[in-house]
């Protein structure tokens, strides 16, 4: 069963290359970082800061909502849904005009870019699997 996630923290440093964001368990004290690169880092954190942001010009998020709203889906969320080799891997959750689940490979940092493009933002959940192990290894 998926566990229900917020975005707890956004580390951004010039010094390097990959960036951080953090999740954290909903209910419960589980946390853990994914590194992500600068451009989806700097996006995500804009958007969470300023909620009323709007780009000049629609970015690669912005892109994927119209794409979905303009063929008739709804983005309901999306899922950390696996862990290999210290890579995440994430889906996102669309429901099609009959009414069925569609789920489309992506990377976290893209679909968590996308979640936080939503006001209210969508659920971001985090398969018990990759939580547990995500956890359980010092990052």
């Amino acid at each position: 069963m998926p566990v229900e996630m917020h975005l707890a923290r956004i580390i951004i440093s010039e010094l390097t290359e990959n960036q951080l964001i953090y999740l954290k368990e909903v209910d419960g004290e589980r946390e853990f970082p994914i590194l992500i690169g600068i451009f989806e880092a700097t996006n995500i954190d804009r958007r969470v800061k300023e909620v009323d942001y709007s780009p000049p010009r629609p970015l690669t998020h912005d892109l994927v909502v119209r794409v979905a709203e303009s063929l008739g889906a709804i983005i309901e969320s999306v899922i950390i849904s696996d862990l290999s080799d210290q890579t995440y891997y994430a889906l996102l959750r669309l429901r099609d005009e009959n009414d069925e689940l569609i789920e489309i490979d992506c990377r976290p940092s893209d679909a968590i870019a996308v979640a936080v493009t939503f006001s209210p933002q969508l659920p971001i959940f985090v398969a018990e699997h990759v939580l547990d192990e995500a956890t359980s290894t010092p990052f």
